[in-house]
C-alpha cells in the first residue's frame, strides 16, 4: 500500500488539473487520475472537495475505496451503521465501497471546509453514486 501512496504522490506532481463533477456532494476538483499497473482494472483518482460554510451533502456511496484528509476546517460525516463523527483539519477517515454515506457536512455555519480525497477504484467507474434519503 505504501507503494501505491507514493505512486498516487509523484503522479500529482505531473498532472495538470481539470474539474470534476460530484454532484450533491460538495464542490469536487479533480486534479489528476491515473490507471494503476500493478492493480489491473484499477485507477486512482485524486481530488480537492470544497464544502462552503454550512453546507450538507446529499447521501451517497463511492465505487471506491476512499482515503480522505482534511486540509482546512471540520466536517461531519457518517457512514451507514456507524456513529457521526466530526474529523478536524490535519486528521483522516477512510469509506470502504459499499459504504452509504448518509451524513456528510461542512461542521461550521462561517468557515469553508476542504477536503483531500484519495480513491481507488474501478478504471472509468463514476466515483460517486447518489443513493437518496431513506434508500435500501
Amino acid at each position: 500500500m505504501n507503494r501505491l501512496a507514493l505512486s498516487l504522490l509523484l503522479a500529482l506532481g505531473t498532472t495538470a488539473p481539470f474539474t470534476g463533477a460530484n454532484a450533491g456532494t460538495g464542490k469536487a476538483t479533480t486534479l489528476m487520475a491515473k490507471e494503476l499497473p500493478d492493480f489491473p482494472g484499477k485507477e486512482g483518482m485524486v481530488e480537492v472537495v470544497d464544502f462552503a460554510p454550512g453546507e450538507v451533502s446529499e447521501p451517497h456511496r463511492h465505487n471506491a475505496d476512499l482515503f480522505v484528509y482534511v486540509l482546512e476546517g471540520s466536517v461531519v460525516t457518517q457512514v451507514e451503521g456507524e456513529a457521526p463523527k466530526t474529523v478536524n483539519t490535519g486528521e483522516v477517515f477512510y469509506e470502504a465501497p459499499t459504504d452509504v454515506h448518509i451524513v456528510s457536512r461542512n461542521a461550521s455555519a462561517t468557515q469553508a471546509a476542504k477536503l483531500l480525497v484519495f480513491y481507488v477504484k474501478v478504471k472509468g467507474a463514476p466515483p460517486t453514486i447518489l443513493v437518496g434519503r431513506g434508500h435500501k
